[in-house]
């Protein structure tokens, strides 16, 4: 299950899918009629031209690149395991639903489907959405088979390694800084998500104690992951940072904020650049029009010398035979990947 994308880059269907994505209360979690009328009111129809305009820079003769880089993945998939393997969107097209009953209707013996999140960090608006949404669909339909879930793998060792293995070959030539950059989110929906209630944003250095909140807390994971990349890949802790991207609204989110750290980079004598999207496992609008374009722009103009934004994972061998291992391991040990119990 991946995140989804407009059926093109015609304002009309950017419109529909912002709404539908927007709509989500997981992704704006205010009041339904509060949300309806921002939403429909004041996002999508002034957001709708420029995204739509955003698209058509990244936009492929085959599609949506999050689209296509998901059907590839998919296929590499296919490849490697003999079991049947469908995708998702949790908006647009194709959708769950769809999937589940091409199952039905084409492996009437299956017994059991894994759900792969393509979220690799736990948030409310992401992961849980994706998999709630799921969930509700499934027990819908009264189908046949069973569901299991992969839970967020920010920390596992084969996705480490393979994250690490993507960046690697980007780490030859010289550089100031590797920056992560993770999609951001409000802060509210930290200690909203707070297993614990008493931990996220209300204990120092909350996310270096350990605590039951790790668990669905996405900042943490995200510090995690940068953690162990950088210790896989060698790098010093003085080259390499972390930052949130994508904020949307004048409300607080996570810090430190991926634009304003473009900008100050330079000044501060960080020159030469590397910059990688963990949270996203295909590349998409945020990595390639956002972070590619739009980041190396603002990055250049304070100062910069060079930017290399590295691609997701996509299709990299080491990502889809991680993949292809986990499921072959669903007959032994590797069900310890699985969720015990539905969100």
């Amino acid at each position: 299950m991946n995140l989804g994308s407009p059926d093109s880059t015609e304002v009309k269907d950017v419109r529909k899918y912002l709404k539908e994505f927007l709509m989500d209360e997981r992704v704006i979690d205010s009041p339904f009629l509060g949300r309806y009328l921002l939403v429909n009111g004041i996002i999508a129809p002034f957001r709708a031209p420029k995204s739509a305009h955003a698209y058509k820079s990244i936009w492929t003769k085959e599609g949506s690149p999050l689209i296509v880089l998901t059907k590839q993945l998919q296929a590499a998939l296919q490849q490697q395991i003999e079991e049947p393997v469908y995708i998702a969107m949790r908006y647009g097209q194709p959708n769950i639903k769809e999937a589940y009953e091409d199952i039905r209707k084409h492996h009437a013996e299956v017994e059991e489907v894994i759900l792969l999140p393509l979220y690799p960090h736990y948030a409310m608006s992401s992961y849980e959405t994706a998999v709630v949404q799921a969930q509700d669909i499934y027990h819908a339909g009264k189908y046949g088979f069973k569901i299991s879930t992969i839970k967020a793998y920010y920390n596992h060792p084969d996705y480490i390694n393979a994250l690490a293995q993507s960046i690697k070959p980007h780490l030859n030539a010289a550089y100031d800084m590797l920056l992560f950059s993770y999609h951001g989110l409000p802060e509210r929906h930290l200690t909203k998500g707070d297993t614990t209630g008493i931990h996220c944003m209300k204990v120092a250095n909350c996310c270096e104690i350990e605590s039951p909140a790790h668990s669905t807390c996405y900042k943490h994971q995200c510090y995690t992951t940068t953690r162990l990349v950088a210790a896989a890949l060698g790098v010093p802790k003085e080259k390499y940072s972390l930052s949130f991207q994508s904020r949307l609204g004048r409300q607080e989110w996570i810090k430190p904020y991926t634009d304003q750290t473009l900008k100050e980079m330079p000044a501060k004598g960080i020159k030469k650049l590397l910059i990688v999207c963990p949270a996203f496992v295909s590349d998409c609008l945020e990595t390639l029009e956002e972070i590619a374009m739009q980041g190396k722009a603002t990055f250049m103009q304070a100062g910069g010398e060079s930017y290399d934004a590295i691609p997701c994972m996509n299709v990299d061998p080491a990502w889809v035979g991680t993949i292809a291992g986990w499921m072959r391991g669903m007959d032994a040990k590797g069900r310890e990947l699985l969720m015990e119990n539905e969100i």
